[in-house]
């Protein structure tokens, strides 16, 4: 195999315009440029990703004489190697005289054939018609004779040259440059071939598909030297575990699969996919340094009376995507429930994009009570989606997949535009709403466009609130994020930290992001009714909020004595099913209708010793 630096100096180097292209099987005229040479672009015109994927007649300018367009034609579809001399165009139009030669190439182990183009740029001379090269051989003359001889046998020269340096071209382009492993294109080419196999002759095969779950943190703290040394020293592992009958590949990144014929039983299957997990776990170790790089494995089985055999390498990578959800560092087998599944989210991401396009996301607010008036002080918006036959669905239905499949933001513009006519609406009927609350993901903090979308919404910034969900985790919070939350503020909208105390916030995201409000998650609320030893904690969460400014909301407030409860601690504001679950905009503005905005009297309740001395340590 020649050397990839050699191969590019080759690309780099050479003043003869070299174009690869892959031909069609059933006629030599057919065919689609796969690679061309810096020379081929100075000389045509053509850049490299202008001429790849294009059929090979942009080599035929509108100035090239008729009758030499047909010999090529005619050449190419007899799979003949020949070579011409014309006046040619360039991409621009421009005429020039060139040599253009054409060496056909098969490759033994796909059957696919090939042509090598080579064009050279000849000084201005009269054209060489295609015929003449017959004419001359007719010639009794012996020195013409010898002539055409010479120039016959530098033509078969030159064509074994090209041969050869095809070959090279060709094999770099079904293997991957650093591994030596089939690339993608050769893979995919494969791939067809093991499933026409399937179908005819019901040779059964595995796909094993391999992630290594922490290479990123590799090429962050070794570099991206080391990542390639692991991924290197990945496909010889590969090579040494699998066997010739096996074809092993790199996707790309740090993406491998496997094919494999199987066997009498998948037993050899699930233990070579544990050997490779097995073999992962040991430490990767560069220049003296050492790090872990674990690897996750998704099986699936290519059998003989599947549906669709056309998906197993889509079922392999939700085997995959199995595996790292639980827990990384292991493999799993794709089973039929993965396949319900997958179904079921193809299905669920078509809805989603006739949602969009029908706008079926609606709002459904939930109150938050001022804990000393009892008046409503805010309502947070929910999200919702009027799905057409399954009726209201909450966002744990569908809000994971809009977020994989990048619609987030459609959603939220929907939502937005929606929310500002309830506004509207409620504002009309006399009833009184001073403010109402969003949840934002950290991905749509990170989205420059998010404060586009609330300039545009026509919401008055006065009465928004923005709660920050997964709050942000402090650690990864770019400049970005932390840009947006200072221009909401700049805008006047007020930040909250939502679901404080479950693991993702903490003291120094208080101290970071600054929030106006505080949210204690529900899961601290809930139990301090009929666990006394609950209240003391909260007391402390309240008393640093207390202690930073911020004003408390306590979640989760189902019960007349969870409010009296939170209200004596100090929190400020209260929200939970006790005043109402979500509801829609029509129930929301009667319930304010019927209730005047009053949705509780608070009554003092005496708190025991123990959790007056907890608040005030807290405080």
């Amino acid at each position: 195999m020649i050397p990839a630096q050699i191969f590019n100096q080759i690309n780099d180097k050479c003043t003869e315009g070299l174009a690869l292209a892959l031909a069609s099987n059933d006629d030599g005229a057919v065919m689609e440029l796969q690679w061309c040479n810096k020379a081929f672009t100075k000389i045509t015109g053509y850049e490299a990703s202008e001429a790849v994927g294009q059929r090979g007649t942009i080599l035929i300018g509108q100035d090239l004489e008729q009758g030499v367009h047909l010999y090529i034609i005619e050449k190419l579809m007899n799979w003949e190697n020949f070579s011409t001399k014309a006046l040619n165009n360039r991409k621009n139009g421009e005429v020039y005289w060139q040599r253009m030669s054409w060496a056909h190439l098969s490759d033994p182990e796909t059957g696919n054939r090939w042509w090598l183009c080579s064009i050279i740029e000849l000084e201005d001379e009269r054209p060489e018609p295609a015929k003449d090269a017959m004419k001359e051989a007719a010639i009794s003359d012996q020195e013409s004779f010898e002539r055409v001889f010479k120039k016959i046998h530098r033509l078969e020269k030159e064509n074994a040259r090209l041969h050869k340096l095809a070959k090279s071209v060709a094999k770099d382009a079904n293997e991957d440059a650093l591994t030596g492993l089939s690339n993608r294109r050769h893979f995919e080419v494969e791939l067809k071939t093991w499933i026409e196999n399937l179908k005819m002759h019901q040779t059964e095969f595995a796909v094993l598909y391999i992630d290594l779950d922490r290479f990123k943190f590799v090429n962050d703290t070794l570099g991206h030297d080391a990542g390639d040394r692991l991924l290197v020293s990945v496909a010889d592992m590969l090579r040494e575990l699998t066997s010739k009958s096996d074809l092993v590949a790199r996707l790309g990144g740090d993406e491998f699969v496997i094919l494999k014929p199987l066997a009498k039983s998948a037993l050899n299957i699930s233990s070579l996919a544990d050997e490779i997990v097995q073999r992962m776990q040991a430490p990767f170790t560069c220049e003296g340094k050492s790090t872990a790089c674990s690897a996750s494995v998704g099986v699936a089985i290519a059998k003989t009376k599947m549906e669709d055999p056309d998906q197993i390498v889509a079922d392999a990578d939700a085997a995959l995507y199995h595996a790292k959800s639980q827990g990384k560092g292991r493999w799993s087998f794709f089973t039929e429930e993965m396949h319900a599944n997958a179904i079921a989210t193809k299905q669920l991401a078509s809805d989603l994009l006739l949602a969009c396009e029908r706008r079926e996301f609606v709002p459904y607010f939930q109150p938050l009570i001022d804990a000393q008036t009892g008046r409503i002080a805010c309502a947070e918006m929910l999200v919702r989606w009027a799905h057409p036959t399954k009726g209201i669905l909450a966002p744990a239905a569908f809000l994971d997949t809009a977020a994989n499949m990048g619609i987030l933001k459609r959603v939220d513009e929907i939502i937005f535009d929606s929310l500002n006519g309830a506004l509207f609406h409620l504002d009309e009927s006399g009833v009184d709403l001073p403010r109402v609350a969003v949840n934002v993901s950290a991905a749509r903090l990170a989205d420059p466009t998010f404060i586009h979308d609330i300039k545009s919404s026509g919401i008055d910034p006065q009465r928004l609130t923005v709660e920050i969900l997964e709050s942000v985790y402090l650690d990864r919070m770019g400049d970005v994020v932390r840009w947006t939350i200072d221009e909401l503020d700049e805008l006047g909208v007020t930040i909250a930290l939502d679901d404080f105390g479950t693991g993702h916030a903490s003291v120094r995201g208080l101290l970071e992001i600054r929030p106006a409000i505080l949210k204690i998650d529900r899961h601290f609320i809930q139990p301090i009714v009929a666990d006394a030893a609950a209240r003391p904690l909260v007391a402390s969460i309240v008393g640093i909020g207390k202690s930073l400014g911020m004003r408390v909301v306590a979640e989760g407030v189902e019960s007349e004595e969870h409010a009296r409860l939170v209200s004596e601690m100090g929190c400020d504001y209260l929200q939970g099913f006790y005043f109402g679950k979500p509801m829609s905009e029509d129930d929301l503005r009667d319930r304010l209708i019927e209730t005047g905005g009053k949705f509780w009297t608070c009554r003092p309740l005496e708190l025991d010793g123990e959790l007056k001395r907890g608040m005030g340590r807290a405080v």
